[in-house]
C-alpha cells in the first residue's frame, strides 16, 4: 500500500493474539474490548444458536470468514482484536497485509485446559509444529 493511500484512509490498529488452545487467547482478547476493539476468531463461525458446532471441513471457510470479517471491520475504521492458534507464520500473514496502522502481535503460553476438549496428542502435535515468530 502506497503512503498517499494510507493518508487517505482511516487507520485502525489490529492486535493478533496467538497460542496454544487453552492458553488464554480469548480472554485476553475480551480484555480490549472495552478500549474499543472488536473481538473475532475463527471459532465464532462455529456458533449456533449460542452452541459451539465445530466442523473439521469447515475450517478453511471458519478461517476465510475471520479474516474477511476482519478486513471490513479495519477497513471501515474499527480497532480490531483476533484471537486464533496462528502456530505457522502463514496462518496470520494475511492480516499482516491488511489496512491497519499498527500490527501487534501477543502469545499466550499459559495452558488451562481448552474449552473445545482438545486431545493431548493434538495438542502436543501443535506444540511441536509451533514457529517462533518475530515480526
Amino acid at each position: 500500500m502506497t503512503p498517499e493511500y494510507k493518508d487517505r484512509c482511516v487507520m485502525a490498529k489490529l492486535k493478533l493474539i496467538r497460542g496454544l488452545p487453552g492458553s488464554g487467547k480469548s480472554t485476553l482478547a475480551k480484555t480490549f474490548i472495552p478500549q474499543g476493539y472488536v473481538h473475532l476468531e475463527a471459532d465464532m463461525y462455529f456458533m449456533v444458536n449460542g452452541e459451539y458446532q465445530f466442523k473439521l471441513e469447515h475450517v478453511y471457510s471458519a478461517h476465510k470468514w475471520c479474516q474477511n470479517t476482519c478486513r471490513r471491520l479495519l477497513d471501515s475504521g474499527q480497532n480490531v482484536v483476533v484471537a486464533n492458534t496462528f502456530i505457522k507464520r502463514w496462518e496470520f500473514e494475511p492480516y499482516l497485509n491488511m489496512n491497519a496502522s499498527d500490527v501487534e502481535i501477543i502469545v499466550c503460553s499459559g495452558r488451562y485446559g481448552s474449552i473445545h476438549n482438545v486431545s493431548m496428542d493434538d495438542f502436543e502435535r501443535m506444540s511441536s509444529t509451533w514457529e517462533e515468530i518475530c515480526v
